[in-house]
């Protein structure tokens, strides 16, 4: 499913799919630890600035809409930026 909000110009969407799964996981355990959750923060910003490339896609591109209204895809947008500068409160 997520492979359809990868921009066509991004090489191996497979393997990104996948190392950005593998990060949200790490990056979840991460902020659960004490002694790490400052370096996961930082790797949830990373994370999330990594993925916005795809919320906008979703954004322009009805194909990679999953079915979500056009103001869902649209919010997504300013809502990311809450979600890195939430995550900047951590670091």
């Amino acid at each position: 499913m997520y492979l359809k909000i990868i921009p066509p110009q991004l090489p191996h969407p497979k393997l990104l799919n996948t190392l950005s799964g593998i990060g949200e996981i790490l990056c979840g355990i991460g902020l659960c630890i004490p002694a790490v959750s400052h370096v996961a923060a930082w790797a949830t910003i990373v994370l999330l600035v990594a993925v916005f490339p795809a919320n906008i896609y979703m954004a322009i591109n009805p194909k990679a809409a999953l079915g979500l209204p056009k103001w869902a895809l649209l919010l997504r947008l300013p809502i990311q930026l809450l979600l890195i500068y939430w995550a900047f409160q951590y670091t």
